[in-house]
């Protein structure tokens, strides 16, 4: 997408990055920095900057960086051209129509229009003899006719085309509908044939914050397999991102909290009832992206997943991703039934407001798992809950928590306090150093998988990058500075792909007399190569007398070049690829 400098210099003046990204994280003025908890990987320790003075973030713990575009295509999972429409609405700026090549962005939006008509194709069949069964089986639920029209519920008929026949009808291609995945296209004997994704089916819409229906789920009317299917992911959707009734559940004056179940039709009972805070996952487990989606809506989530073990293995896990956001949590034990829905039914919502009321707070829920079917009348069984009670202890980070399990273990099990306290000092010394053994192992790992996949020749030839990525950050701070390497110093002599790459665009634009701000940068690099030019960047931000280290990077990566120009000098082909395989195995 070309977009003139002009106009993308002008959305930044107009964009104050610090309202962008609040709504997503809490910041806190840190002199000319704000920083607060990252929105794109879960941590509890803040180490996400924002720099108001250039529109530009940054993230110490996962290294995501970038300007106020690059947020937005992060957060709201947009591709370029979407993410800058979307800030220029914001600002009530007009995209330029000279250059803008929307083609994507279009393709997307046919998506979402046809999702938006295959939904209301879908709700209409409750109002005609073919979608009687659908319209009984809501009714069987209990659901109420305001609910149905609030959810947008309906049925797929149980027909090869009905639902392709109505989108033709509508202007909608083969191709358009293929690829929203409400039609499926296969070849038989030589033959195209397309055929309706859903049929027999009770139709579920998900909608996303926008209030766009971005897929389905349809759920089969008997108890046959697959009992449910949805939609795949699309232009306009990626499971694992979207959260069922959010939009609803965060304008509901929730209070800061939301009540996580396991399915939609949990949900759409929940909300019937008066739960309107109630949400749900879309077919998988939690991901961190939808904990982190969580994070920014509530203070507190009561996890409600179903009595059976593949509810509570998903409570497990759920745990252990929302553990990782700054989210108070508790656990609600389902009885009387088997799901919300269920109890709701048999026993109304009196009898669901107590569950509620009762929900254990995570420590608590974890005990009671650790007690599980312990004999707490003898010594084994009373030594191996203990242990199990001090490792859940030391999680916590909260001494007052602990303090206060402690206390209630040491008069539940007639067992000193002390002792119960110093294993929890024990055990938090051993969980600490193991935390930090696996963190150096992750950020090396992390280290040397983006430096291989961003730059596959970094590990080869270290002091090069090193200088090259010096320079470019010193571009990037003081622009001034190119006229002193300006045709005397080549971007196709820097050794690592994606520096050479960068360096090409930093010298054309300023050859030209282009800005390199991060705006005018993020249409033409990737996420990650904008977090890693915002990396140079920062790293030489700080440098005092830029001209003299300026010159000093020039000058070690001329001695470099001519080091590695010397080690190739006479080598063949074949010659040059043995060195260069043991300079890697050494490496």
């Amino acid at each position: 997408m070309a977009i003139s400098d002009s106009y993308l210099q002008e959305l930044r003046a107009k964009i104050d990055i610090e309202q962008l990204v609040s709504p997503y994280t809490q910041l806190h003025r840190r002199g000319r920095m704000l920083m607060g908890l990252c929105p794109f990987h879960g941590e509890r320790t803040p180490s996400f900057a924002v720099y108001p003075e250039n529109n530009s973030f940054y993230c110490f713990g996962c290294g995501a960086g970038g300007d106020a575009i690059s947020f937005v295509m992060r957060m709201d999972h947009l591709d370029y051209a979407e993410a800058v429409k979307s800030l220029s609405q914001q600002v009530g700026m007009r995209l330029p129509e000279d250059g803008y090549d929307d083609s994507l962005a279009q393709k997307r939006r046919r998506v979402l229009d046809a999702n938006r008509e295959a939904a209301r194709f879908f709700h209409h069949q409750l109002r005609v003899p073919s979608g009687q069964a659908g319209l009984q089986y809501w009714q069987s639920r209990k659901l109420t006719a305001e609910t149905i029209t609030h959810f947008g519920l309906g049925f797929a008929p149980d027909s090869w085309n009905a639902l392709l026949t109505h989108m033709c009808a509508k202007g909608f291609s083969l191709d358009e509908l293929v690829a929203a995945n409400l039609i499926t296209r296969s070849e038989k004997n030589g033959k195209t044939h397309h055929f309706d994704r859903f049929r027999g089916r009770v139709m579920v819409p998900i909608i996303d914050l926008r209030g766009n229906v971005v897929a389905f789920g349809g759920r089969v009317l008997d108890d046959s397999k697959p009992k449910y299917i949805n939609t795949s992911d699309t232009l306009a959707y990626k499971k694992g991102h979207d959260i069922y009734a959010l939009p609803f559940a965060k304008n509901q004056g929730n209070q800061g909290q939301l009540i996580l179940a396991e399915g939609y039709m949990d949900v759409i009972a929940l909300h019937q009832a008066g739960y309107t805070n109630a949400v749900a996952c879309l077919g998988t487990a939690l991901t961190k992206e939808q904990a982190q989606l969580l994070s920014r809506y509530a203070k507190e989530v009561v996890l409600c997943y179903d009595a059976d073990e593949a509810g509570q293995t998903a409570t497990k896990r759920a745990l252990e991703v929302l553990g990782k956001t700054p989210l108070q949590l508790r656990v609600l034990k389902l009885s009387g039934g088997k799901d919300p829905d269920e109890i709701l039914r048999i026993h109304g919502k009196a009898r669901f407001q107590q569950l509620i009321d009762g929900a254990a707070n995570e420590m608590e829920y974890r005990l009671l798992q650790a007690r599980g079917n312990l004999d707490l009348t003898t010594p084994a069984g009373k030594l191996s809950f203990l242990k199990a009670a001090t490792a859940i202890l030391a999680n916590s980070r909260n001494a007052i928590e602990q303090d206060i399990y402690a206390s209630r273990l040491a008069d539940e099990l007639s067992v000193s306090k002390d002792a119960i306290l110093e294993q929890v000092r024990q055990a938090v010394k051993r969980e600490s150093a193991r935390r930090t053994r696996e963190l150096q192992h992750e950020l090396l790992q992390v280290q040397q998988k983006d430096e291989t996949k961003l730059d596959p020749q970094r590990m080869l030839h270290v002091a090069a990058a090193k200088a090259e990525e010096r320079i470019l950050g010193l571009l990037l701070v003081s622009p001034a500075l190119f006229v002193k390497v300006q045709g005397k110093l080549s971007a196709a002599r820097f050794v690592t792909p994606f520096n050479q790459r960068l360096a090409e665009q930093l010298f054309a634009r300023l050859e030209a007399g282009r800005g390199v701000e991060p705006e005018l940068l993020s249409g033409d690099l990737t996420p990650q190569e904008l977090s890693e030019t915002m990396r140079m960047r920062l790293l030489a931000a700080p440098i005092q007398n830029v001209t003299e280290e300026f010159d000093a990077c020039v000058e070690r990566l001329q001695l470099e070049h001519a080091k590695l120009q010397t080690q190739n000098v006479d080598l063949t082909d074949d010659e040059a690829f043995v060195r260069l395989f043991n300079q890697r195995a050494k490496g």
